[in-house]
């Protein structure tokens, strides 16, 4: 049996290392194509753009974790998959497959806001290894001559909670610089308040982002559509306009475009729709797991928030998506469960713990805390779970994110 896998971060990893624990290498080949050879802790992005990180720090080489597993890796950009074919077409060459799953991660869609770069425009972003150093060379030559600062999320964004770290770490950084006073800092989100995240908000969200940005003296704009940036000002929709010498905004994300060209693989934005069991809703041999996936707001606002999905609850899908295509092929009754929300959130001196369970309301567990605990047990699990990874240890003890 051949199972290829697309994609070689959080979803494809734990996808690949859970069906060869679940598979024996005698009988069925797991493939994973990566255009990347390297595995990146995304959630540390931000401390990248701090300067806090490098991309070295949060970093390891793909081919020797998956080789000691048994599992094939592939670095090549794929340029399509036909489903009915069963086949991924890379530049080089043609791999066929039994089941595949797609962790293919997401394309950011920056064209939507004009002067949202940032290789084509003055606005920073967080998305990608790239753009992260990119924003921290930005920072460092705003540092030599500061002035207003604009943080903050495009309409139809779903990654919101990097806008909140980054804001909350560049206060921290100026206080620490005796310079805060020397820079305004505005927040703007289509969130219909502080605390949504794309997921109505849950606990005492509102009110502790609300008290946390007023203590800091971060103004701030909710159901905002930012319309375009420039290298002195942010304009939004409803004619506002802000001072902005450096400005960083998360854009809304789409599907790469090998799904969405794709024939009847994705819907419009490039997304695959998936079933509970993470099964494509039309093809029973592909598997869709983490930002590839389809999932549907919890609400209608009226500006735009997509629901969101952080590396938990990618792990979440691709564990519960390798069971499946073991049940699949050795038989068994397919397994489903709803996905929770763990994170910690950077705060600069301090951090933020937020659980959410289910993620969609309602929910059984809605809490959050706050305290210097949280930041040492976040700059743990960053090196715990390149260390976990590394080792194939997808069945290590659960930490939070």
């Amino acid at each position: 049996m051949k199972i290829v896998i697309v994609g070689g971060s959080f979803g494809g990893l734990t996808t690949a290392f859970d069906l060869r624990r679940l598979l024996n290498d005698r009988e069925h080949e797991i493939t994973v194509i990566s255009k990347e050879r390297r595995f990146i802790f995304i959630p540390s992005l931000p401390w990248v753009a701090m300067g806090q990180k490098s991309l070295s720090d949060i970093s390891f080489d793909l081919d020797k974790p998956l080789a000691n597993k048994k599992i094939k890796f592939v670095e090549a950009s794929v340029q399509r998959i036909d489903p009915e074919q069963r086949t991924v077409v890379t530049e080089a060459e043609v791999y066929d497959y039994d089941y595949l799953v797609i962790a293919t991660g997401h394309r950011s869609a920056n064209e939507a806001v004009p002067g949202l770069g940032p290789f084509d425009g003055p606005g920073h972003s967080l998305m990608s290894p790239p753009e992260a150093e990119e924003a921290r060379d930005a920072w460092k030559a705003f540092m030599e001559n500061p002035g207003p600062v604009v943080v903050g999320c495009a309409p139809g964004a779903s990654c919101i909670g990097p806008a909140y770290e980054f804001v909350f770490e560049i206060h921290h950084m100026l206080k620490l610089r005796k310079i805060r006073h020397k820079v305004p800092i505005v927040f703007v989100t289509p969130e219909p308040f502080l605390g949504h995240f794309g997921v109505g908000g849950f606990g005492k969200a509102r009110q502790f982002f609300e008290g946390e940005f007023e203590q800091r003296d971060i103004r701030y704009c909710t159901s905002a559509e930012v319309l375009e940036i420039t290298d002195s000002f942010v304009s939004i929709a409803d004619e506002r306009i802000f001072d902005s010498r450096y400005s960083l905004i998360i854009p809304s994300l789409a599907g790469i475009k090998a799904v969405a060209d794709s024939p009847n693989l994705s819907n419009p934005k490039g997304f695959i729709p998936v079933d509970e069991h993470y099964r494509h809703n039309d093809f029973s041999n592909i598997y869709a797991v983490g930002v590839a996936v389809a999932l549907p707001p919890v609400e209608e606002t009226p500006v735009p928030v997509n629901f969101p999905k952080t590396g938990h609850m990618t792990e979440q899908m691709a564990k519960i998506a390798a069971r499946n295509i073991a049940a699949d092929i050795r038989g068994g009754e397919k397994s489903a469960d709803h996905l929770i929300a763990e994170c910690i959130m950077d705060m600069g001196d301090q951090a933020a713990h937020m659980v959410a369970n289910p993620i969609r309301p309602p929910r059984n567990v809605s809490k959050m805390s706050k305290g210097r605990r949280w930041l040492w047990a976040k700059k743990f699990f960053a090196n715990y779970y390149l260390w976990k990874v590394r080792h194939g240890a997808t069945r290590s003890p659960k930490w939070v994110w």
